[in-house]
């Protein structure tokens, strides 16, 4: 039998306190039964692989929130139930978002234990000031503790840092992004700072008490990110995701090269092909206690489910692979004289329905995507 590659997606969605700057689902203060919890992903689990038999599992992701605060029992049960029931590759990467508190650095041999090889740690930065401002609840010493812990433990480690804020200079940057450099992780997540509606940043953003810096020096920190990465071994291979070849995200390339993944979990998203050969959109409810009462009650915790038309498929597979310094293959659904023009700007490459971004249309990868996308 052909098995179409699968990657699990699993949503931790409680956080210690809510970073101003995030937009993903995640809650404070939240009463956990872990029971009820536990009960909840097994029998989505077995749900959704009900769906997905013919699919072999690749990749499982512990997103959040904060799936460092997730019991590390919780965590060996998931892996353990997921491996049981699909077909799996025996050297699966298996990814643990951690945030480098030292309360949940006392926790990073568990996770190990329970079956985790990628740690994923939020840095953000190595400026005190700087993740006081982002409102973070560590500091730079306990980032650099965290790191140091996760390279003795773990196969491989990446951590994520956010630049280009407000008053952040070039060399600021450099010297930032050199010292990051240093511990010789084989994946890096740069990300500049964006202002999301609906985060506690976006009314300060309004009111000007927040400046993100100007378009050319955000496009002169980008290169400058890219240049540093590259000279020590960590080309870029996604708009911001950098990393020794060969050790790519394995998870994240299966949303970029649109391949099948589901979702479980409060708000998690999932898109997969079916028995029919249908592309199916999944998303979660996002409220943790709805979630878990309509697992448990109502035998699902999917609130929305859609079949994927052709002509969303193809926007999609273009937004996703666009992102890649592969490119992605397309149709002849976006008109050949935008395409040429882009070229002409010298935005991207175009061989045998073949697209990639070169690297000047990199840092204008929205503006591409909007113009190649307008109806």
């Amino acid at each position: 039998m052909n098995y179409r590659p699968l990657g699990l997606y699993i949503h931790w969605p409680f956080c210690l306190s809510k970073c101003p700057y995030c937009d993903f689902n995640s809650f404070v203060g939240k009463a956990i039964d872990i029971n009820s919890y536990t009960r909840a992903y097994m029998h989505e689990l077995e749900r959704f692989h009900g769906k997905t038999k013919d699919h072999t599992l690749k990749t499982i992701f512990f997103g959040g929130g904060t799936p460092s605060l997730m019991p590390p029992t919780l965590t060996a049960a998931i892996i353990e139930k997921a491996q049981n029931l699909w077909n799996h590759e025996d050297a699966m990467e298996i990814t643990l978002e951690a945030n480098p508190s030292t309360a949940e650095i006392g926790r990073f041999q568990d996770f190990k234990a329970a079956g985790i090889n990628r740690l994923s740690v939020g840095i953000q930065s190595f400026d005190d000031a700087q993740l006081k401002f982002l409102g973070r609840g560590h500091s730079a010493d306990e980032g650099i503790k965290a790191i140091d812990l996760a390279q003795k433990l773990f196969e491989r480690v990446t951590f994520d840092l956010i630049y280009a804020r407000p008053d952040q200079t070039f060399d600021e940057w450099r010297r930032e992004l050199t010292f990051a450099l240093t511990f010789g992780t084989s994946h890096l997540s740069l990300y500049q700072l964006t202002i999301e509606p609906g985060t506690a940043f976006a009314p300060r953003y309004d009111r000007g008490e927040i400046v993100l810096p100007e378009d050319d020096m955000a496009a002169d920190l980008y290169a400058l990110t890219h240049d540093l990465t590259k000279v020590a071994g960590l080309p870029m291979y996604e708009v911001s995701n950098h990393a020794k070849p060969g050790l790519e995200s394995q998870h994240n390339l299966i949303y970029w090269r649109y391949q099948d993944y589901v979702g479980v979990g409060p708000g998690a998203h999932g898109r997969y092909i079916n028995s029919n050969g249908e592309k199916i959109a999944t998303e979660q409810h996002k409220a943790p206690e709805i979630w878990v009462n309509n697992v448990l009650e109502k035998g699902s915790g999917t609130v929305r489910q859609s079949i994927v038309t052709i002509e969303e498929q193809s926007r999609e597979k273009l937004m996703m692979g666009l992102r890649l310094r592969e490119g992605v293959m397309i149709d002849s659904s976006i008109p050949s004289a935008r395409l040429e023009k882009l070229h002409a700007h010298g935005d991207i490459h175009l061989s045998d329905n073949h697209l990639k971004l070169t690297d000047q249309g990199f840092p204008r990868l929205n503006a591409v995507l909007r113009y190649m996308l307008e109806v």
